[in-house]
């Protein structure tokens, strides 16, 4: 079905929407990238040679010590990676995805007809327990085969409602630990059902905030869908406050709805002095807004120390990215879902999200191609807390390593990734993990 076709069995899942008023290792502020030598142990290195950072004309040396560049000689007996004249670019960061709901790597599903998010989460709960594969196995499977694409960080939100108790949280929780040496993860608690319609929703987010089981903890359409702006945000910033966790909400909402839900979450923010550690997602209200407007509420996002993420689902409901980063306003970009029962779309490669976000923004010139793979790698990476990938000395040595001509010409023609480095050591190599 063409994209602008009407469907026929019921909305599509971009219809809903746009319809729609621990693990210590893991966190963003200790990542292997920025590990350093333990006293008294020679230094891990690793001499990647005959590399065009960026797709340079001549070929270089990276020397990756430790999990980072650096200027200097490699130290003896350094490991060498002949890379074949191949092209380095910075690995990118997932800002939103939902590894928990995925049916990736199973057996084809066929998807029943949905026509609001009450419906599509009832049809979240039939595929959970249709599919045969344990949670943990699916979830580790999708993020596995991110890092082979070049992803070393995401924002994973699991499903947390009476339906699943915490298995989500759980399952993610037990793919970050064993991806821990190639992909940082933070994992946020989603009251996909709602935090107030869903009775028991709650205390399952306080207990996952509680137990340090989530880095952040997520609500969704406080006025659209959970009919309970007040109660839902107290309920959510309550929770954050009392446990030190951030913030996550889903905002689709539009127009006049979506702006007053927006605006309690900049006060809320703001009284609990929660300045960096609250995200909203989606924002389907910012995008349209005359400039006078969008100028004002970039102001305040920005104030309010609010960052907010888009998955490019359309050129009408993208992000206007720079005009917020302008105002000193983080946006990252993400996957969104990959092959859940919302969608049989999505494949958790942040290069080709970043080719989606070019495409709906109708990108021409290499500036503005290039603008959109920094917004994959860096604009995520700025929400989590990490440091950015630049190939220079200091920098995480975190790269892939691809066949092409430039970094426009790679984000059009999404070459396969040969190798992805993550913290000086090749953790997959054409389209495979290597191990750990």
């Amino acid at each position: 079905m063409h994209p602008h076709s009407p469907a026929s069995t019921g909305l599509t899942r971009r219809g809903v929407l746009v319809g729609t008023a621990a693990f210590a290792g893991a966190t963003a502020t200790t990542t292997a990238s920025a590990a350093e030598a333990a006293p008294g142990r020679p230094a891990r290195a690793t001499v990647f040679t005959n590399v065009r950072p960026y797709g340079a004309k001549r070929p270089t040396d990276l020397v990756a010590v430790d999990g980072l560049l650096t200027s200097g000689p490699a130290p003896h007996g350094a490991e060498v990676v002949d890379c074949g004249g191949r092209i380095a670019l910075p690995t990118l960061v997932d800002a939103h995805i939902h590894p928990d709901k995925t049916a990736w790597g199973e057996p084809w599903v066929s998807r029943n007809p949905a026509g609001s998010i009450a419906e599509y989460a009832e049809e979240d709960v039939k595929l959970h327990h249709a599919l045969r594969t344990p949670l943990k196995e699916r979830a580790e499977r999708l993020m596995g085969h991110a890092v082979t694409r070049g992803t070393r960080a995401m924002r994973a939100h699991a499903d947390v409602a009476p339906a699943y108790d915490l298995a989500g949280v759980e399952g993610v929780g037990s793919a970050r630990r064993n991806l821990r040496h190639a992909l940082d993860v933070e994992i946020v608690a989603f009251p996909q059902h709602g935090v107030i319609r869903a009775p028991g929703t709650r205390e399952l987010l306080e207990e996952a905030a509680r137990t340090g089981a989530v880095d952040r903890v997520g609500g969704i359409d406080p006025i659209g869908f959970d009919e309970a702006l007040d109660e839902q945000l107290d309920v959510v910033f309550g929770i954050a406050d009392r446990h030190g966790v951030g913030v996550d909400i889903h905002l689709h909402e539009r127009a006049a709805t979506g702006l007053e839900s927006l605006r309690a979450i900049i006060a809320r923010t703001r009284a609990l002095s929660l300045q960096g550690k609250v995200t909203v997602s989606h924002v389907f209200c910012v995008p349209g807004l005359p400039a006078r407007e969008l100028d004002r509420l970039a102001a305040e996002l920005a104030d309010a120390g609010i960052s907010l993420t888009t998955v490019a689902p359309s050129s009408d409901l993208v992000l206007p990215i720079d005009r917020l980063r302008e105002h000193g306003v983080e946006v990252g970009l993400g996957s969104d879902g990959v092959r859940d029962s919302w969608s049989p779309f999505g494949n958790a490669d942040m290069l080709h999200r970043a080719h989606l976000l070019a495409w709906v923004g109708d990108a021409r010139l290499d500036e503005e191609l290039e603008a959109a793979f920094r917004a994959g790698a860096d604009g995520g990476a700025r929400l989590l807390g990490l440091p950015e990938t630049d190939l220079k000395p200091g920098s995480p040595a975190d790269f892939l390593l691809v066949r092409g001509e430039c970094l426009p010409q790679i984000l059009v023609d999404l070459p396969q990734r040969d190798l992805v480095v993550r913290a000086g050591r090749v953790v997959a190599r054409e389209g495979e993990l290597t191990g750990r």
